[in-house]
């Protein structure tokens, strides 16, 4: 078997927003000269250890430590800045095995693990395929006016008797809404079309832990707590691999993650379900871009691409869902098709020889 898995998914989102700070994310394409929407492989990642850790019993999100420094500052306070997040490095929790970390503190060695997963951002299918729309926004109260009051204040800055505003009102001919009007131009874009991302499971680091200590994962301390925790060292001596009932635990649960994430942390706003369309798997990553793919129409006045869902493909498994035939011509959905999609992924990492 080989030591590489990829999955690649292909999803259809509903006016939506990847967002950070500044509003949704985009990039630009050269090409189309378009900006493209996405949602960050940083979130994806986040999004699928969120649902790892939910679908496992008693499981929790491994803790981090937000530390703090204080300095001298000026006048003799001191003032209180923030520093990096530890992580605790420790493999024992399923979101740290399976994402990765990196703690580095001042005058330490900095631990280390590059997760086995790599997840691209979710991004556009085809730049004609995906796109940002806006619109004007109201923040409206006005089916209750008497339980939401209205200020009005002078210049000065003095607020307005009742009396006051009713006599402004009448000789001005205005009125006192309980609305707030929003134009789009100060409105970030939403998200709309359809959207692929791309997984690379490293099966060989999987469940393993380097305890080279040149460029150390693991501190001296922690390699002794995960051996007497029934870890086993590898035939060189130079890792540690997860106990096969701990692989039993998270292996159906990383399938689950891995077909079922949804952007659903902090970072998002302006729910969409992000129906999954289709998801394909393969040992290749080649033919994974071969039959899910968007061809150009020949049309050179106006540029245009369809949805390609490959079915005669070889060396790749797809699972097309019902939804898919309303986005996609031609195709055949199952409504289990992601049932199906989650056991053939549960099967393949099972399969590999991880103890080897």
């Amino acid at each position: 078997m080989k030591p590489y898995l990829y999955l690649r998914g292909l999803r259809q989102v509903d006016h939506t927003v990847f967002c950070v700070e500044n509003g949704q994310k985009t990039y630009w394409d050269p090409q189309f000269g378009t900006p493209m929407p996405y949602s960050s492989g940083q979130q994806v990642k986040r999004s699928i250890l969120d649902t790892l850790v939910e679908v496992m019993p008693d499981e929790e999100r491994a803790p981090i430590t937000f530390t703090y420094e204080l300095s001298a500052g000026r006048g003799g306070n001191d003032e209180l800045s923030q520093k990096e997040p530890w992580n605790p490095c420790d493999p024992a929790y399923a979101d740290q095995l399976i994402g990765g970390w990196m703690r580095a503190q001042s005058n330490t060695l900095t631990i280390k693990r590059r997760s086995p997963l790599s997840i691209s951002a979710m991004r556009p299918l085809h730049p004609t395929l995906a796109g940002t729309s806006k619109e004007s926004l109201t923040f409206d109260r006005s089916e209750d006016p008497d339980h939401h009051p209205v200020e009005v204040r002078n210049a000065a800055g003095e607020k307005l008797s009742s009396d006051e505003v009713d006599a402004f009102l009448q000789s001005n001919a205005r009125a006192l809404p309980r609305r707030h009007w929003i134009p789009k131009d100060k409105v970030g874009p939403r998200a709309e079309g359809l959207f692929v991302f791309d997984v690379a499971i490293d099966l060989r680091r999987l469940f393993k832990v380097s305890m080279n200590q040149h460029d150390p994962e693991l501190e001296p301390e922690r390699i002794e707590v995960l051996k007497a925790a029934g870890w086993q060292k590898s035939a060189d001596d130079l890792s540690l691999t997860c106990p096969k009932e701990r692989r039993d635990e998270i292996i159906p649960a990383l399938a689950h993650a891995l077909v079922n994430w949804r952007v659903t942390s902090n970072q998002s706003r302006t729910y969409s379900p992000q129906t999954t369309l289709a998801l394909a798997l393969s040992d290749n990553a080649n033919r994974l871009a071969n039959i899910i793919r968007a061809d150009l129409r020949e049309d050179t006045t106006n540029p245009k691409a369809d949805p390609v869902l490959d079915e005669n493909v070889d060396g790749a498994d797809l699972f097309v869902s019902l939804t898919a035939k309303g986005y996609v011509s031609g195709v055949t959905g199952d409504a289990n098709a992601m049932d199906a999609a989650e056991t053939a992924l549960r099967s393949r990492l099972a399969a590999f020889n991880y103890d080897a």
